[in-house]
């Protein structure tokens, strides 16, 4: 609970007012999960996988050296849950198992969970396994997938305006191009945690560093095949989120809960940092081929852009991340003709998740790097490229249908190439890299424009509760997570 100390008459919209936790966090005293009191009898939770990195069937799993190790209790299987092995945030898919079964699709998919006296234990028990798969080729790259010809993770999807092959055609210049978007760990301070408690009559207390409590709710209720109403996940505040934990965390917290199940016992599962980077996904690595036909002034005529996401063995948040790429790959530029187009590719790798921007990076890089090339192309400055393809009145509908409204960005550009002395700038920079070798500089001004909404409609709303006490004292509940952004300090200043 974050605790508002502030007078009411100055905590306002527009008031430049501290984090409500800025004090704990500079003392070390902000508590998080791995920080609470541990409750008695707890026990720890540590996943184990195949460390050889192969994918394919397994044919020996021999975990008699795991459960004859010191301070075991026992070791959680695909056979231990008693209702649905999935946690994925794709609803119905049903194709992300919380313990593999039968195959390996990935290297680091967790096959069993150790539960012992001790963290030190379980996670030294979870490597003496014996693992045996049977080895299939895996695919784990852009050109692996699109050479296996397997099913994708989601339906291809394509957007077109005019016909895109007669306008390059007609283009008087044009360029074919192809280049790799790379992926990013998300490396939140806060690795993934969860402590889950039992409770009366098969309710359970799940305490876990999610971005998205109402989903782990769900999943934990679903494993263990009770109704929503008996699990109570909270998270007070996360170390870190950045997309990482949106989905991801729910795994953890399963486990949490399926050892509660099976001991009576508290239990946390809480993974090590080099562990956390194996078994959890990041941003998606794009590869992406286009066309694009332009002027001499740089003017773009025609896009054709095809967005290849290695998206890994699963759904996860892929479609929706891969949408949104597409709704990004214009970024604030007008394109006459286009078809923007999207294939979402299953690989033997763990799979990619949300990240900050989700999609939205991948996409404006495409938009950006074509007006770097269309200037090299041309020799003009890239800043004349990118004025001369912004958004303007009747060049204001996006690929997808949407108007852009309030068409100001040309003007605040100009501002900014003024007041930054952007050419001046660029000028000197230009003669100090022609007297250095080895040193360099550079200087660019680029536009934005990024979809704030959820692309699943439904999401596009909130809610709160507000208690006001008869002492005077409010007690707000929310929808949202804090990850540092200070979401507790902005919603009280709205209420």
């Amino acid at each position: 609970m974050a605790v508002a100390k502030r007078k009411l008459a100055t905590v306002t919209v527009g008031q430049p007012l501290a984090h409500d936790s800025a004090a704990l966090h500079v003392q070390g005293r902000a508590t998080y999960i791995d920080d609470m009191l541990e409750p008695e009898g707890l026990v720890h939770v540590y996943p184990g996988f195949a460390s050889d990195g192969a994918v394919g069937e397994i044919t020996t799993l021999n975990l008699d050296a795991v459960r004859a190790a010191p301070g075991v209790i026992t070791v959680l299987t695909a056979a231990d849950i008693p209702g649905v092995n999935d946690c994925s945030p794709a609803r119905g898919a049903l194709d992300d198992p919380i313990l593999a079964a039968g195959s390996i699709r990935f290297h680091g998919q967790v096959i069993f969970a150790v539960v012992a006296e001790t963290r030190e234990a379980a996670r030294h028990a979870a490597r003496l396994a014996e693992i045996r798969i049977a080895k299939s080729k895996p695919a784990v790259s852009v050109e692996d997938a699109l050479a296996a010809a397997t099913q994708d993770v989601g339906e291809p999807y394509a957007f077109t305006r005019r016909d895109v092959t007669k306008a390059l055609a007609k283009s008087a210049n044009t360029i074919e191009d192809s280049f790799r978007v790379g992926g990013q760990e998300q490396f939140y301070l806060e690795g993934q945690v969860s402590l889950a408690i039992p409770a009366e009559q098969g309710a359970m207390m799940v305490h876990c560093s999610t971005q998205h409590p109402t989903e782990v709710q769900h999943l934990v209720a679903e494993m263990l095949k009770q109704p929503d109403a008996l699990i109570t996940c909270e998270c007070r505040r996360m170390g870190g989120g950045f997309g990482g934990k949106e989905s991801q965390a729910a795994q953890w917290a399963c486990l949490a809960a399926l050892a509660v199940h099976v001991t009576g016992r508290p239990a946390k599962c809480r993974l090590d940092r080099d562990e956390d980077m194996i078994m959890t996904g990041k941003r998606h690595d794009f590869r992406i081929d286009y066309q694009a036909g332009f002027d001499a002034k740089g003017r773009i005529s025609a896009v054709d852009v095809d967005l290849f996401a290695r998206c890994g063995h699963s759904a996860d948040l892929s479609n929706a991340i891969c949408d949104r790429a597409m709704f990004h790959a214009d970024n604030a530029y007008f394109y006459p003709a286009t078809r923007i187009a999207s294939r979402r590719l299953k690989t033997d790798t763990v799979s990619n998740t949300a990240f900050r921007g989700f999609g939205g990076p991948q996409g404006m890089i495409f938009a950006e790097r074509l007006m770097e090339v269309i200037a090299g192309r041309t020799g003009l400055d890239p800043l004349d490229v990118r004025k001369i393809n912004l958004y303007t009145d009747g060049r204001d509908v996006t690929p997808y249908g949407m108007r852009v409204e309030d068409n100001i960005v040309l003007e605040i550009i100009e501002q900014l190439e003024k007041t930054s002395s952007y050419r001046a700038r660029r000028k000197d920079i230009a003669a100090f890299n022609a007297a250095n070798t080895v040193l360099r500089k550079g200087l660019s001004l680029a536009p934005v424009k990024f979809g704030i909404s959820f692309t699943l409609t439904n999401m596009n709303q909130a809610g709160a509760l507000v208690h006001v006490y008869t002492d005077g004292s409010v007690h707000l509940n929310h929808g949202g997570t804090e990850m540092g952004q200070g979401l507790y300090t902005k919603v009280a200043q709205v209420v």
